[in-house]
């Protein structure tokens, strides 16, 4: 998988491109989108994590602490000290990200937000490491208050909720996210692979309603290459 990371595109430009090309191989040893570390209910510090990310190879990932964007802001302000003192162009590309509670069909459900701009007002609400109440908690604003900031939604893991994704993907496309996770090992298998079934169910009405696979381990523990 090549992508361009060039300098004129925005983060969220060029997520879209490598959204587009996600697939069952895609994870966890290229790229890896759903990732904890202390900041939230994760055991890596955001620079043991980051560390990991280099030796793995990977070439792009980001962070998804619950409700807290300080991962992330931790990790990437020691990747550009890491790329200053080694004057290497080979490192990960590092976007913004966090993991939201919503209300989706009167169930709750986690979504995914990516490449947006941490300090614009309409996500400030969802960085306050706990979830919304109210209007806030639906899934309908969190994802125009993600999409407002610049950023992509995605819907977690979508086969893990007290409703179907046969009902949840299609009404959360009818709110207009961008993309679901697509790819994820539901059951923790070691190695790390996506089920297969739950995969090919999700990738089919990812398809129906053109969203965006995303993938990723969902990191809890203390590799990368494993959910727990």
């Amino acid at each position: 998988m090549v992508v361009n990371f060039a300098p004129t595109s925005t983060s969220a430009d060029i997520l879209r491109q490598v959204f587009q090309s996600v697939n069952a191989q895609s994870c966890p040893n290229l790229f890896n989108f759903h990732l904890h570390t202390v900041h939230s209910d994760g055991k890596l510090q955001p620079s043991t994590l980051m560390e990991q990310a280099i030796a793995i190879g990977l070439q792009g990932l980001a962070i998804t602490d619950h409700h807290s964007v300080g991962g992330y802001q931790a990790a990437q302000a020691w990747l550009e000290n890491w790329k200053w003192r080694n004057g290497s162009d080979h490192t990960p590309f590092l976007w913004s990200g966090v993991e939201i509670n919503a209300n989706l069909l009167d169930v709750e459900v986690h979504i995914l937000a990516y490449a947006f701009e941490t300090e614009h007002p309409s996500i400030k609400p969802y960085l306050q490491r706990k979830p919304t109440t109210g209007k806030e908690y639906q899934a309908r604003n969190i994802i125009a208050a993600i999409q407002k900031a610049g950023g992509l939604a995605v819907l977690a893991h979508p086969a893990r909720y007290k409703r179907s994704h046969f009902d949840l993907i299609p009404a959360v496309a009818e709110l207009g996210i961008d993309g679901v996770e697509t790819f994820y090992a539901y059951k923790n298998p070691k190695p790390w692979t996506p089920s297969v079934l739950e995969t090919q169910q999700v990738q089919k009405l990812a398809d129906e309603f053109q969203l965006f696979n995303t993938c990723g381990t969902d990191t809890h523990g203390l590799s990368l290459l494993q959910r727990l």
